[in-house]
């Protein structure tokens, strides 16, 4: 008994002395000091980008004490506290707003722990106070940064710097909506470790580097929005753990790649709004992980039937509009159950158009306007009403509305009305039949809700036709 109370004394004294060294590092933590030279370092870059008004007079007992400032996360580094995150813009409701005129301070490039810096609507302002991003002492980032961003800066202008190149630990890189011009320095192919690239929406022009061999790693790189030119590089088939390819809205030209084959994990591809040509390419069956497919607006041409569009069955929606596409719309897109939207507009496709398209569950937006349909729409008065004005069909000369659904108010805008014929049988002076008929003008498309408006319309044809036989 004596020895089981001496244990548990002993657990208690332990007990006690390791809470008391917990408490003892606690408090440590929470007086952990920051370096003069980090300090400094720090509020001289946030008064570039802020205004020399700030002076950081209401931390206690540093920046990143118990009064941080909002966007600056620190690190405790051999018992110092050290900057890890710097975002400047507003981001947060009260993180520091950005003076009209700001600049980078070489301080920035002293914050030797930073791993992500982000910008956010600083520079502003497209002719007065524009600033470009340095071209020096990046590599003084190069063993830390993992992030960099610089997002809707209209005022950031210039090129993008080709030292980016050193930043080997680079994981995120994002130039998004600034006002940057110039190429894409082939020095980016050096950062191995990237997962995301997104240069979009800038003024960006001249061909796209053929980079990419190095950067298996990368998930998404979006190019769109600038204006780039040339044909798409061979080596965007060595990403082959690719989510998102967004190269829409340059003037980018050429054959679509074969490389697309190896693409096994693209969820998006984007190549909107360019001058691609040479018809569609086998490649594309091959990535059966795409969910968002988008080639509208390029003059590529050729059979939309070239492709089995049944092995793109993760397909969510699929824009193929005003592209010079030949032939009848495929039955095998009937297979693609998990379709929600669909556009074929502005090409040149023949045929009928399936009601079987109105067995696909999901399918909530049909767009085949400006072809060259012909024969009855045969849709089901429920598909109308489900659709509403998210089925257009206009503009295909040959296709046409049944009589026989005109009592619904959901009508496809702008599809003539199918042409009814009405057989009479009558008796000539030798008393032989003859079948006289005339087309009613009444249908679906532009008639209102009630048939019974038609009737003395239809009288007056019929009697007219009677008369005419006497």
């Amino acid at each position: 008994m004596r020895n089981f109370k001496a244990f548990g004394h002993v657990i208690i004294a332990l007990f006690i002395i390791s809470l008391s060294a917990w408490c003892h590092g606690q408090v440590e933590l929470d007086k952990a000091p920051m370096e003069k030279a980090e300090k400094d370092a720090l509020f001289s870059t946030i008064q570039g980008f802020v205004g020399n008004w700030w002076n950081g007079s209401d931390l206690y007992p540093d920046p990143c004490g118990w009064t941080p400032i909002e966007g600056v996360s620190c690190d405790l580094f051999d018992g110092f506290w050290y900057v890890t995150v710097l975002n400047i813009g507003p981001i947060y409701e009260n993180s520091l707003s950005c003076a009209k005129n700001l600049e980078f301070r070489p301080h920035l490039f002293e914050l030797k722990h930073l791993k992500t810096l982000s910008l956010f609507k600083c520079f502003r302002s497209q002719r007065r106070h524009q600033v470009t991003i340095p071209n020096a002492n990046w590599e003084n980032l190069a063993g830390s940064l993992k992030s960099l961003e610089f997002r809707s800066n209209t005022g950031l202008i210039g090129k993008i710097p080709s030292s980016f190149g050193v930043l080997k630990k680079l994981q995120s890189l994002v130039l998004l909506e600034n006002g940057l011009t110039g190429e894409i320095p082939p020095e980016i192919g050096n950062l191995k470790k990237l997962n995301r690239l997104v240069i979009a929406e800038n003024y960006l022009s001249g061909h796209i580097p053929d980079i990419f061999t190095a950067l298996g790693d990368l998930l998404i790189l979006d190019l769109s929005r600038n204006s780039l030119s040339g044909s798409l590089p061979l080596t965007l088939g060595c990403l082959t753990s690719l989510l998102k390819l967004d190269v829409s809205n340059n003037h980018l030209e050429g054959n679509l790649l074969k490389e697309f084959a190896y693409l096994k994990n693209l969820t998006l591809l984007d190549l909107g709004n360019n001058r691609f040509s040479g018809g569609l390419t086998l490649s594309i069956q091959e990535m059966h992980s795409l969910e968002e497919m988008v080639l509208s607006n390029n003059a590529i041409g050729g059979d939309i039937r070239i492709l089995k569009w049944e092995n793109l069955h993760n397909l969510v929606s699929l824009d193929l509009s005003n592209m010079g596409l030949n032939g009848e719309i495929p039955e095998s897109i009937i297979q693609l159950k998990r379709l929600r939207f669909l556009r074929l507009s502005d090409n040149n496709l023949t045929g009928n158009l399936s009601p079987k398209l109105s067995t696909l569950p999901s399918l909530n937006a049909l767009y085949v306007s400006g072809n060259n349909l012909a024969g009855e729409l045969k849709f089901s008065m429920e598909f109308y009403g489900k659709m509403g004005t998210r089925f257009g069909a206009w503009n295909n000369p040959n296709l046409c509305c049944p009589l026989g659904a005109i009592a619904t108010s959901n009508v496809p805008f702008g599809v003539k009305p199918c042409q009814q014929q009405i057989k009479l049988v009558e008796s000539n002076t030798n008393g032989s039949d003859v079948n006289k008929t005339f087309y009613s003008i009444a249908s679906l498309c532009h008639a209102p809700n009630n048939f019974w408006w038609t009737f003395p319309f239809i009288m007056i044809l019929f009697l007219n036709s009677y008369i005419i036989g006497l």
